[in-house]
């Protein structure tokens, strides 16, 4: 099963989320061919130039170095060097990369990256700590307790971010257009997320939210819509699929979401879902559809925010780029790149960027990330301002006006205004998706 993200970034789920494919592979015939791509041998000057930096940091150093911290610290800083992906596994690094695959370990629920310095939250993950406090993406870690974030590695900072269930940290957070910090008081759990979830809106529209990407998400979608089909008399007229938020998860299982409302084009052929590009043996592939639509070509509207990233932008991209879905909310992250395990003895390892993923158009997610079709901000209606008001002037205004007995029709009016007038206050973004996604149903029509 092919895995989907960066594990240096991902400390807070009861098993690692990993947005690459992760695979341990052996140091075998295919590892050697990948690198017997280049044939050129490093040249001698640089060699010696090597040599004499290892030979100065012994003699010279204000205390005594190991070899063996010199040469971990060296193949560090190349890998550092490449992209905030790539990384060398030490001992340590491994065996927590085991832990965290086994997911025993309390955490925030935070996908993180490090920023200039300092830590800048990618997603809080609904339902943990972090997304219960208000943590929000784009949110920047400066300090951990008492410790400054300034000069820490990520991995140190995720290193104190996870710790035993139960117990407790502060979080100073630094937040876009916030007059002073923000304190946030956090107690780790155990992360168990529910991938999906699921309501009726209106009777007849269906609404999936996808947390994230785990190997059970596409059968427990499916599950959703038929019980949503069910609930709205046999068949739904729209669905909005939301993957704000979400930050990856198991590739396969983002290939297999985004054919289930996929199938054969026009012309009978199978529409691509994603491909990636790499030089590593088996790092290029193509996903395509296979024939079937769950939804029947019932509309769709996709919400995304930067929280959004990785294996969330596949669903995106492929839904977006098939002209299946209108893409609704703010840019994606934009976490395209593929990072695969390769082991350089039984102890340690490297995780290197072997590959891009790109959209079925051929465009690259990587710092790009997916541009809504429409764009709609993350805003806050108050409640305390009568929208009903600015409506403007209507027949039932006019003094005199004929009224027609047809209380039921009145009462549901009543009803569904109530419920949009909540939606509305809630959550703008979903509200206005559903708007949207109402008129896509008129124009199918």
């Amino acid at each position: 099963m092919v895995k989907l993200n960066s594990f240096k970034g991902f400390f807070c789920i009861f098993t690692m989320v990993l947005l690459f494919p992760f695979s341990l592979i052996a140091a075998d015939a295919e590892t050697e061919a990948a690198s017997s791509e280049n044939t050129n041998g490093v040249p001698l000057e640089d060699v010696q130039r090597f040599s004499n930096a290892l030979s100065q940091i012994k003699k010279y150093y204000v205390k005594p170095i190991t070899d063996k911290e010199l040469f971990d610290n060296a193949i560090r800083g190349m890998l550092s060097g490449l992209d905030p992906h790539s990384s060398y596994l030490d001992e340590k690094d491994f065996n927590e990369l085991q832990t965290a695959t086994n997911g025993e370990f309390g955490g925030l629920g935070l996908e993180v990256t490090m920023e200039e310095g300092v830590i800048r939250v990618i997603s809080p993950l609904a339902g943990t700590p972090a997304g219960k406090a208000g943590m929000k993406p784009g949110d920047y870690i400066i300090k951990l307790g008492d410790r400054s974030i300034q000069g820490m590695s990520l991995q140190d900072a995720v290193n104190l971010m996870r710790g035993k269930v139960g117990s407790k940290i502060d979080l100073t957070v630094i937040r876009k257009g916030a007059k002073k910090p923000l304190h946030f008081a956090l107690v780790r759990e155990k992360i168990i997320i529910q991938s999906v979830q699921s309501k009726l809106l209106d009777n007849q529209y269906g609404y999936i939210r996808l947390a994230q990407f785990q190997a059970l998400t596409n059968e427990d979608m499916l599950k959703a819509i038929k019980n949503l089909k069910q609930d709205a008399g046999g068949k739904l007229t729209g669905l909005i699929l939301d993957l704000r938020n979400n930050p990856g998860g198991l590739l396969d299982s983002a290939i297999q979401i985004s054919d289930a409302f996929l199938g054969l084009d026009q012309k009978g052929k199978q529409e691509t879902v994603v491909y990636t590009e790499g030089r590593l043996p088996g790092s290029k592939f193509t996903a395509l559809s296979t024939p079937g639509d769950v939804l029947e070509r019932a509309p769709m509207v996709v919400l995304i925010n930067n929280g959004s990233a990785s294996a969330a932008e596949i669903v995106a991209g492929a839904l977006k780029d098939n002209k299946r879905a209108v893409i609704v909310g703010t840019k994606s992250f934009g976490k395209g790149s593929v990072q695969t395990v390769l082991p350089l003895d039984e102890k340690r390892g490297i995780k290197l960027t072997t590959a891009l993923y790109y959209t079925p158009s051929g465009r690259s997610i990587q710092a790009k990330g997916i541009q809504p079709d429409i764009v709609v901000e993350e805003l806050v209606i108050d409640k305390n301002r009568n929208e009903a008001k600015l409506s403007g002037l209507s027949e039932a205004d006019l003094q005199g006006h004929i009224l027609v007995n047809n209380q039921s029709s009145e009462d549901a009016q009543k009803k569904l205004t109530d419920n949009d007038e909540k939606l509305l206050h809630d959550d703008y973004q979903l509200y206005t998706a559903l708007t949207i996604l109402k008129g896509l149903v008129i124009a199918q029509k």
